[in-house]
């Protein structure tokens, strides 16, 4: 079975891309009101201002990311009891040892807002969200009166993805260019329907369901051109050069599309091609985020992505922040670098062996008597270019 360890190996450019997509989450978080980096942000034009505000549009690329990297990954696997199992501890290894941890990190917080306030001002519905920051279900409940770990309501998404996913599979083997064609058509589509049919903004999973799609049809796509037109391995700056610039047109400049298009209806596509070409592989970029160091980033950057907002409760708090405060842009640099160092250290120390052990504890929990003494390897998630977003 080809693993999805195999099939993450040989793109190192996604994999560095989630580190890069991951920052701009952050920059953005730190971008707007009296966060640290909008004194320094206002002092560039419009278009970039907005660029550096926009990183929640990171959201659509992981997505897709996510499940072109599943279904790369998973595309030979045959669908049975044990096969299940050994996909379902990778997800579970995937998610909840890093979120946690975060949760541990914010626990302070957590018992301050829900046991230490004044009567009066104490946080209503306690346990429901205790039960929400545990089983990570706030992508499905809307807006909550804490903010302890914006970010994590993504999780809700990628979980609901992951239960899906075997399932779509088999419905979308990989065929020939009609089908997979047509099912990046229905994926590119599926957002605009849902609402229209009066899907509730609050269900998240639901309104991102189109762009975890579009990747597990963008894998078929890449195994199509590949059989087709083997020279295209290295030449795939013709597809991701032109996508992200005129990405990066339409974030930075909305106000060009907005009057006969949502920039998010063209952006979907555009995340398409850029991935498509990032897996291609081929020219600067991709020789860049596949050095070493960005791989290395790029593995560390789901801990970057559900650490930098409790990390940041405790900066804020500390002696440090106090200091660098009367500079913020000092104070952001020092903090962003900070966060990612500690992701970096939660990687190697926390988040690598938690999973190993964790898959291997679940499949010698679960598989059939006959495979434990010979279990069938699990998938490294992390060796996927796949994230979460923000």
């Amino acid at each position: 079975m080809k693993t999805a360890c195999a099939a993450g190996s040989q793109m190192p450019a996604l994999t560095g891309l989630r580190f890069y997509l991951a920052v701009w989450v952050v920059v953005h978080h730190l971008c707007g009101g009296a966060r640290m980096l909008e004194p320094f942000v206002r002092s560039f034009p419009g278009p970039v201002q907005t660029y550096l505000r926009s990183g929640f549009w990171a959201v659509g690329t992981f997505f897709v990311l996510s499940g072109f990297v599943l279904a790369r990954g998973y595309a030979a696997t045959v669908w049975n009891r044990a096969s299940l199992l050994r996909y379902g501890a990778a997800r579970i290894a995937r998610i909840y040892p890093v979120y946690l941890f975060s949760l541990l990190v914010i626990a302070p917080f957590v018992y301050q807002d829900l046991f230490s306030a004044p009567p009066g001002r104490a946080v209503p519905g306690k346990l429901f969200l205790l039960i929400n920051y545990s089983l990570a279900l706030q992508g499905w409940t809307g807006t909550l009166p804490v903010h302890w770990n914006t970010p994590a309501w993504s999780l809700s998404c990628e979980l609901f993805f992951y239960v899906c996913f075997p399932a779509v599979l088999l419905l979308w083997r990989f065929g020939g260019w009609r089908r997979s064609l047509g099912a990046a058509g229905a994926a590119l589509v599926l957002p605009v329907v849902l609402p229209l049919a009066g899907l509730p903004e609050d269900w998240k999973p639901l309104t991102h369901f189109g762009d975890f799609l579009l990747g597990i049809a963008l894998a078929g796509i890449y195994d199509l051109l590949l059989s087709r037109k083997p020279g295209l391995k290295g030449r795939g700056y013709w597809l991701y050069v032109p996508a992200a610039v005129l990405g990066a047109a339409v974030v930075a400049l909305p106000g060009l599309v907005e009057p006969w298009s949502p920039p998010e209806l063209l952006l979907r596509p555009l995340n398409a091609f850029l991935l498509l070409g990032l897996a291609l592989g081929g020219g600067l970029v991709a020789r860049v985020l596949s050095a070493p160091g960005s791989v290395l980033l790029g593995k560390a950057s789901y801990a970057l992505y559900i650490l930098h907002i409790p990390v940041l409760w405790w900066y804020k708090r500390s002696w440090l922040f106090r200091l660098a405060s009367p500079w913020p842009a000092g104070a952001a640099v020092i903090y962003i670098a900070g966060v990612v160092a500690i992701s970096t250290l939660v990687f190697k120390l926390i988040e690598e062996p938690a999973n190993r052990r964790l898959r291997t504890a679940l499949a010698a929990r679960f598989l059939p008597a006959p495979r434990r003494s010979l279990p069938a390897p699990l998938p490294d998630p992390h060796c996927e270019a796949e994230s979460v977003p923000s």
